[in-house]
């Protein structure tokens, strides 16, 4: 298998248009302008169409066929898809993860697949010199990715766009802990929003594992239209949260979770612990 290389180029595969949405199954963008660009007319355009087809988690509308549904989600069958099973990945050393989040308001809301949390602007990653602005986190209940085969209760996703259009997920496991985790109360108390936005507030960086070593792999998006070419880092460290906070998150979706796909020829690789 070749070495990973950084994805920090424009994506130009069909069904890009749509990654705004990311794994998180919203059509809804942020944006600092109130007028919106012809590119992002024109990808708004493409969300509503891609979202009018209908998918699910589970029978006709499944995972399983997800790639039949709609010419928009071939992708879903092609050979570059997340999420995957995480065995004896590679060590590497890789470029560094640089975090640059900070304490701000955010807008959640139901999207009918998980629970998402916009976030403001000035929260961004930065990867071998590429800035990322961070757009919305949303969970899985299980996990969607797997390590040796085990799932956790609940996976959270936090993704980010660079300026070039390219997506950047980072992926951290939720565990049951022994006690409340603080810096996750906000979003369980808001855990039951509707599809009207709650306004609450994040301490972004504190709900983030205290190791920031992860493994690494080009990958898609999670669900519907499984675009590809999306950079995955998926942290090794949980974070803990008490069992009534898993509780409260799963009692909402317990089973929006797309299964492991064959990793085939990719390579996956883990940084060194910091």
């Amino acid at each position: 298998m070749s070495r990973m290389k950084w994805i920090a180029v424009p994506l130009v595969a069909a069904g890009f248009v749509t990654t705004l949405a990311a794994c998180g199954d919203s059509g809804s963008t942020s944006s600092t302008s109130s007028t919106p660009s012809t590119s992002s007319t024109a990808r708004n355009a493409s969300n509503v169409e891609a979202a009018s087809v209908a998918w699910s988690y589970k029978g006709d509308t499944g995972p399983a066929n997800w790639g039949t549904l709609s010419p928009a989600y071939a992708a879903c069958d092609k050979t570059s898809q997340t999420p995957i099973n995480i065995v004896d990945p590679a060590s590497a050393t890789l470029p560094d993860l640089t975090i640059n989040y900070s304490n701000g308001a955010v807008k959640q809301f139901n999207n009918g697949h998980s629970v998402e949390a916009e976030a403001a602007a000035g929260n961004s990653i930065t990867v071998d010199g590429t800035k990322s602005d961070l757009l919305q986190m949303h969970f899985h209940a299980k996990s969607e990715h797997t390590f040796n085969g085990n799932h956790s209760p609940v996976e959270v996703h936090f993704v980010h766009k660079s300026n070039a259009d390219v997506l950047t997920v980072i992926g951290v496991m939720l565990e049951k802990g022994s006690s409340s985790n603080a810096a996750w109360e906000p979003f369980v108390k808001a855990i039951n929003t509707g599809t009207t936005r709650t306004t609450t507030t994040f301490d972004w960086a504190a709900m983030l594992p205290t190791s920031l070593q992860s493994v690494r792999y080009s990958g898609s998006l999670t669900t519907p239209p499984c675009t590809e070419k999306v950079n995955w880092l998926v942290m090794k460290k949980p974070v803990a949260l008490s069992q009534t906070q898993i509780n409260a998150i799963t009692a909402v979706y317990s089973d929006n979770y797309r299964p492991v796909q064959p990793v085939n020829d990719r390579t996956v690789e883990i940084t060194p612990v910091p």
